[in-house]
C-alpha cells in the first residue's frame, strides 16, 4: 500500500520535475581560437584594466588565489617571463579568484612583489571563462585577442614558455 502511494506521487510529480531547468553551471568555458571574453576590474591603486586594450600584446591570464600551492609556484615563472618577454610584446594579467579579495592579496602583492597587473575576479567573470575548473588556470590570448592556449592546473614551465615564444613571433596587429 505505502509503495503504491509512493509510486502514485511519483508519477504525479513527474511533470512539475520535467518543467525544472537545471541548475546553470556557467558558461561553457571559450575553446581555443575564440575571442577572450572582455572584463574590466580594478587593480590594487584603483586603476581600471581592461583586457580588451591589450590586443596587440601577447596576454598571459592567470586565474590564481592566495591559498592555492600551484598558483605559489606558477606566479614567479610568471614574474620571470614578464622580465624577459615584456618588451617583446607580452602582459601578464592576474586575476585572484580570492572569496575576501584585496584583504588576502594585497599583502600577498607586498610579500612577492609581482611585476604585473593583479585585480580580483568574481563569479561573473568565472562563469564566462567556463566556472574555472580548477586553480591556477592560465591562458594565453593571442595578438588578435583569441585563445591560443587554456591549461586547468600547473602548467609545465618550459613548455609554456615556448609557448609564449612563439606567439610573440607573431607579427603585430597593424
Amino acid at each position: 500500500m505505502l509503495l503504491r502511494a509512493f509510486a502514485v506521487a511519483l508519477v504525479a510529480m513527474c511533470p512539475l520535475l520535467a518543467s525544472q531547468t537545471p541548475p546553470q553551471l556557467g558558461k561553457p568555458a571559450p575553446r581555443l581560437g575564440q575571442p577572450a571574453p572582455d572584463f574590466t576590474l580594478t587593480d590594487s591603486a584603483g586603476s581600471p584594466v581592461k583586457l580588451s586594450a591589450f590586443k596587440g600584446k601577447v596576454v598571459l591570464l592567470d586565474f590564481w588565489a592566495t591559498w592555492c600551492d600551484g598558483c605559489k609556484v606558477e606566479i614567479p615563472w610568471y614574474v620571470e617571463f614578464q622580465n624577459k618577454y615584456r618588451n617583446n610584446g607580452l602582459a601578464a594579467i592576474g586575476v585572484s579568484m580570492d572569496d575576501d579579495g584585496w584583504k588576502s592579496v594585497k599583502p600577498f602583492l607586498e610579500e612577492h612583489k609581482l611585476n604585473y597587473a593583479v585585480v580580483i575576479g568574481n563569479q561573473d567573470l568565472a562563469s564566462r571563462y567556463g566556472g574555472l575548473p580548477s586553480l591556477p588556470m592560465t591562458l594565453l590570448i593571442g595578438r588578435d585577442g583569441k585563445i591560443a592556449e587554456s591549461h586547468a592546473g600547473m602548467v609545465d614551465k618550459d613548455a609554456f614558455e615556448k609557448k609564449i615564444k612563439a606567439l610573440l613571433q607573431e607579427s603585430p596587429l597593424k
